[in-house]
């Protein structure tokens, strides 16, 4: 989806198991290419904040030029861009959930049954998962607790318990759900280079700080543009080459390569054969 040079000059917004849950934004530390943001379509900014920052306990910060909101965790920027009533939710389209890791999940989950969220473990855990009081428990012996809610604009979130997890929440995982999702998964290990690994119930390519998730699903999906999570983002060191290598082996960018002055740094986009909107960014990892 082709972005407008006019959408591009105000709306600079846009840049709206982990492996290690202190893993920044640091391209050059971690690796040439580290996931970076979501960015959230909503009619309620003040609704997503008190969701991500109030409950959730990200970090409300200013930045750019007009001292624009966003919400910081460890290893992922949120941005908000206002969107039209109703928003579609991100259940339905390619990237189904983003997942945070929490130490304590019954914590956690206990804060957003008291902010009044709705709590869709039951029909959102994979089945068979035994659940108590809307917690899943491990599927298996040694693996995770977790969670599903429901957050404004019919965005869906996971929660995983990480107990050996230092900070309060941190980023954990993006999840894609397609039929293809095998292809997917290979595309994305291609473009990114993120390491495969298999799981009983999905497959993972790993990147650092995060795990992109990879379920089949029965029904198709649609891509995300307007969606509740409009678009996802990577942080790429030395941006300019790695937009040429993608023009060179014939992948088309939806957005070219520019600057964003008011934030000093460049950005492109692209968008995978299932529909997804990706932002792609270098410098973002200042913010973090």
């Amino acid at each position: 989806m082709r972005r407008s040079p006019v959408w591009l000059l105000s709306g600079w917004l846009v840049i709206g198991s982990a492996t290690s849950a202190s893993a920044q934004l640091l391209a050059a530390k971690d690796g040439p290419i580290v996931y970076g943001h979501h960015h959230v379509t909503t009619n309620n900014i003040d609704a997503q904040k008190k969701f991500f920052v109030d409950t959730l306990g990200g970090t409300l910060i200013k930045v750019g030029a007009d001292g624009r909101e966003i919400v910081k965790f460890p290893n992922v920027l949120v941005f908000f861009r206002p969107g039209q009533a109703p928003i579609l939710g991100s259940r339905g389209s390619t990237v189904n959930h983003i997942g945070f890791s929490v130490p304590n999940i019954r914590r956690a989950v206990n804060r957003l049954k008291a902010g009044g969220y709705e709590m869709i473990t039951r029909t959102e855990a994979a089945a068979g998962r035994e659940i108590q009081d809307d917690v899943a428990l491990p599927a298996q012996p040694g693996g995770s607790w977790i969670a599903f809610v429901l957050g404004p604009d019919q965005l869906k979130v996971e929660l995983v318990e990480v107990q050996k997890q230092t900070q309060p929440i941190a980023l954990h995982h993006v999840h894609f759900f397609t039929p293809q999702h095998a292809d997917m998964r290979a595309w994305y290990v291609k473009l990114f280079g993120a390491k495969e690994r298999e799981t009983p119930a999905f497959l993972v390519g790993d990147l650092p700080g995060v795990a992109l998730n990879f379920t089949k699903s029965d029904t198709p999906t649609v891509g995300t543009p307007g969606r509740a999570i409009d678009h996802i983002g990577f942080e790429v060191k030395n941006l300019e080459a790695f937009t040429k290598k993608l023009e060179a082996d014939g992948i088309k960018l939806s957005t070219p390569l520019r600057k964003v002055p008011a934030l000093d740094i460049s950005i492109a986009f692209v968008t995978d054969p299932w529909g997804t909107s990706i932002e792609l960014t270098e410098g973002l990892n200042r913010f973090n």
